[in-house]
């Protein structure tokens, strides 16, 4: 099997001839991601022929009847243990392997692996880098093995139960599992791989999901850069400051906000419907609907709405507060660090500013199909 591996051979105890291949190992080379002090990130190098595909390289295909497949040339780092280093290998032309028999009873899944073996550091007797086959158990729902120490993944294989190249052998068609996985040069861009679940190795590194670019910021990967916002509905909750809570009934509750940054917009609004159950005087006042998101600081927003009997009703236009309750100032039925919008208010008929709070309690009493709305923009966390 013909696969080589870039680590030198050892120099003379004096330091004489040449680095050792541990000093190989640990010095950085082109095509290392870190994923710590002196561990990278292995892989198989990107990049295809016409540039159609990721990643050609290691590929792992089968395109005849039988127990036989082929490896496609290609170049990869593979991560022994910490102080072993990283290995640089390249397979340099297709080379074929054989997968055993299927178990009579049960069927199996084997993993196919670059794997190194380096007597000075695993005690293994020999030095080379050879492509594998870790053979799976045997189980009516099979798993593939644990990927070996000092190795690298590049598929599994699924192999039914009886399954012999007398026997129709594996069917390459859906047997192989993709498992190779892509690294590339320190700062460079990771291409989407077998996998997204693992995590970044430094605050500022970027990867590829197939969709889009992804920022590891020390915790989690963040969409890069961040995405558009758009508006999004919710559902306020009606309530009142004081007295009973009004009912909804087969009224009607909607909203929309939209968060850019620590800015919210957003819209609210109320439709009184006839089996709403919303008090009256002295009942319950000063009414307040929900925030989608709990406001920084108290800020003023806007009010209007459709009040009084559908024959001789007006439209009322007036401002309202938007803030997060909290032990200072806590509304009825409400948990502290809530946003809510309440103290509706508007001018009389006359134009004159009105003492009364726009609910059960103003001097036009609400009736089915009033409706009312509120609108602004606050200050939130980050």
């Amino acid at each position: 099997m013909n696969i080589r591996s870039a680590w030198l051979l050892n120099g003379t105890p004096d330091g004489d001839g040449g680095q050792s291949r541990i000093d190989t190992r640990l010095a950085p080379l082109g095509a290392m991601t870190p994923s710590g002090a002196l561990t990278s990130r292995d892989g198989v190098i990107p990049g295809s022929p016409n540039g159609d595909q990721t990643v050609s390289g290691l590929q792992v295909s089968g395109t005849a009847a039988g127990m036989s497949a082929t490896v496609s040339p290609g170049r990869a780092i593979i991560q022994s243990t910490e102080v072993a280093g990283a290995y640089p290998v390249y397979v340099p032309e297709f080379t074929s392997i054989t997968f055993a028999d299927g178990d009579p009873g049960n069927p199996r899944v084997d993993l196919v692996v670059v794997r190194i073996y380096d007597n000075d550091q695993d005690a293994s007797d020999k030095t080379a880098a050879v492509i594998e086959i870790v053979q799976g158990a045997p189980s009516p729902d099979p798993a593939a093995p644990s990927t070996p120490s000092g190795s690298l993944a590049l598929a599994e294989v699924s192999v039914p139960a009886g399954a012999s190249t007398g026997a129709g052998g594996i069917d390459w068609k859906s047997a192989v599992k993709d498992r190779r996985r892509v690294t590339v040069a320190v700062g460079g861009i990771i291409p989407r791989g077998w996998g997204l679940g693992f995590n970044g190795a430094y605050p500022g590194q970027y990867r590829d999901t197939g969709a889009g670019l992804e920022r590891w910021d020390g915790s989690v990967w963040k969409p890069y850069p961040d995405p558009i916002p758009t508006w999004q509905n919710y559902t306020p909750k009606w309530g009142a400051e004081n007295g009973p809570q009004p009912k909804l009934g087969n009224g009607s509750l909607t909203g929309r906000y939209i968060k850019v940054g620590n800015e919210v917009r957003f819209y609210a609004s109320l439709r009184i419907g006839t089996t709403s159950d919303w008090g009256g005087p002295n009942r319950n006042g000063n009414w307040y609907l929900t925030l989608p998101v709990p406001p920084t600081v108290a800020i003023s927003a806007h009010f209007r709405g459709r009040i009084g009997p559908t024959n001789n009703g007006a439209y009322y236009f007036g401002g309202c507060q938007a803030y997060r309750t909290g032990p200072n100032n806590r509304i009825n039925g409400v948990a502290d660090g809530t946003g809510i919008v309440r103290g509706w208010c508007c001018d009389d008929a006359n134009g004159r500013p009105s003492s009364a709070w726009v609910d059960a309690d103003h001097p036009i009493t609400p009736t089915a199909d009033n409706w009312y709305e509120l609108w602004g923009t606050y200050e939130v966390n980050a």
